[in-house]
């Protein structure tokens, strides 16, 4: 069996390399290739965008050389929930001409500044990515960093080709801020290699970075499928991906990026607007604070991974109240917009195509807790006067989950060290009466570090919690959930 690149199949897009070379891309891994370059050949194909994407390997070892193997084409494969019905889809992406390894070919790197067709720079470069080094110098070839590099091809842009158009920068890293934390540290790159005031003023002119929010679940390979997918192909593609159907795209800026790209033509959902703040909240406390919820208590009624704990009657029953009842409550923003969203979730957790291990979630869960649920917590009390009961049972879960124990086997915890040593020195301490209980939750609810404030300051709360971690190690989480309804 040939490989994909090789093949008959690969001819199928050779009029791709008459496509303008309108696109930079640091970052070859599975989320790009299956959320912006699956974009850009949607917009190819239904708004003709004629745009193709050159990539730059972000680090030493990566996929450069694999996907000039293969002409750079790959197959997607999309899986999941649209209106009740489960779909699948597969399309041979065809948008990548050109990819480069700067460590190998720094010269073929900078080249790309004077590119009169280059519009847009897009990068996912992992959230470390985008991080000022001080030991990289200008002279490095190229420089370590992300933001580094970045900077040594604007600088060679501006000398040698400073009139060219604006550039549209559009980063999707998961971090807050993206596109503002990059043009930061590539101006703290011009600040200590001292590049001069010309190139930042020029810089402010021609770079117009772009805050965004990505949202597509991307398992990646699908190593125990792979096999079955070749022969459905009749060859191999050694960089095929998998994702879910549902994908989002939240830029937020000026009219020239959404005049700059044909989402609308192309159908995709791309939103563009001037308050990226509420779909990150959105998310934040919907999607992930649900996912945050579920972990401790669907791990100690038993259940391993997301689709069957949002599939099992009592725990989905409790997943669906928590975001309906107490978490959309909680939010500003219209009510059926956000019941709206909450369903689209629904439905991405029942994907049987991802199985995605809920303690895989469960990394860092007393941060994710803090930014993910207790907003809901606190506005929730703010507007109902009142202490919601299912979002307090989660954190009373996440207590007992941190003892480390479900039935007679040990949960391999994953968190800061002085968050493990703190939860195990309460739990190895509890004489485990009610009074014990109740000194163990003060001691996790009234710890500044954890909360950035006391919690059990707000009247009620410290007492509610205590009582629903005494009741589920004395009960069990089943019968602690089953009381709520």
């Amino acid at each position: 069996m040939e490989v994909l690149g090789q093949s008959k199949q690969a001819n199928l897009s050779r009029q791709r390399f008459q496509l303008k070379r309108k696109v930079l891309q640091f970052g070859e891994g599975n989320f790009l290739r299956a959320f912006v370059d699956w974009m850009f050949h949607e917009m190819n194909h239904k708004a003709d965008f004629n745009a193709a994407v050159t990539v730059i390997q972000p680090i030493k070892h990566g996929l450069a050389d694999q996907l000039k193997a293969q002409d750079g084409l790959y197959n997607v494969y999309l899986n999941g929930f649209q209106n009740g019905e489960f779909v699948t889809s597969r399309d041979l992406i065809d948008v990548i001409t050109e990819s480069i390894d700067p460590y190998e070919n720094f010269n073929s790197y900078l080249n790309q500044a004077t590119n009169p067709d280059l519009k847009f720079i897009v990068s996912n470069t992992t959230e470390a990515g985008i991080q000022f080094d001080p030991k990289d110098s200008f002279g490095d070839r190229p420089a370590s960093s992300f933001p580094g590099k970045l900077t040594q091809l604007f600088f060679k842009r501006f000398k040698e080709y400073p009139n060219a158009d604006k550039l549209f920068i559009l980063p999707c890293e998961l971090i807050d801020r993206n596109g503002l934390k990059l043009r930061d540290t590539v101006l703290q790159y011009v600040d200590h290699w001292r590049l001069g005031l010309e190139f930042k003023n020029w810089l402010s002119k021609k770079a117009l970075f772009y805050n965004t929010l990505v949202d597509r679940i991307v398992p990646g390979y699908p190593k125990e499928r792979d096999e079955k997918y070749w022969k459905e192909l009749g060859y191999k593609d050694h960089l095929l991906v998998e994702g879910e159907i549902f994908y989002l795209w939240v830029i937020e800026g000026s009219d020239e990026i959404k005049k700059a790209l044909p989402t609308v033509k192309s159908g995709l959902n791309v939103i563009f607007t001037n308050d990226l703040d509420y779909y990150r909240t959105r998310k934040v406390r919907i999607l992930n604070g649900a996912h945050t919820c579920m972990v401790p208590v669907a791990y100690l009624y038993g259940l391993d991974f997301v689709q069957e704990s949002v599939e099992n009657e009592l725990i989905g029953s409790f997943i669906r109240q928590a975001i309906f009842n107490e978490i959309i409550p909680s939010l500003d923003g219209e009510r059926a917009e956000l019941q709206q969203y909450a369903n689209e979730v629904i439905d991405r957790f029942k994907n049987p195509s991802i199985r995605h291990a809920l303690i895989s979630i469960a990394l860092n869960s007393f941060s994710k807790f803090k930014t993910r649920v207790m907003p809901s917590i606190l506005s929730y009390y703010k507007k109902e006067g009142k202490l919601p009961r299912l979002l307090t049972t989660a954190l009373a879960a996440l207590i007992c989950f941190y003892k480390g124990r479900r039935f007679d086997e040990d949960i391999e915890l994953m968190d800061e060290p002085q968050i493990l040593k703190l939860m195990e020195s309460l739990w190895s301490a509890l004489d485990d009466s009610q009074e014990g209980i109740e000194k163990l939750v003060t001691s996790v609810l009234g710890n500044e570090e954890l909360w950035g404030q006391d919690l059990t300051e707000i009247p009620g709360f410290n007492e509610l919690v205590s009582s629903k971690v005494y009741n589920i190690q004395r009960q069990g989480m089943g019968k602690v959930v089953q009381s709520l309804f």
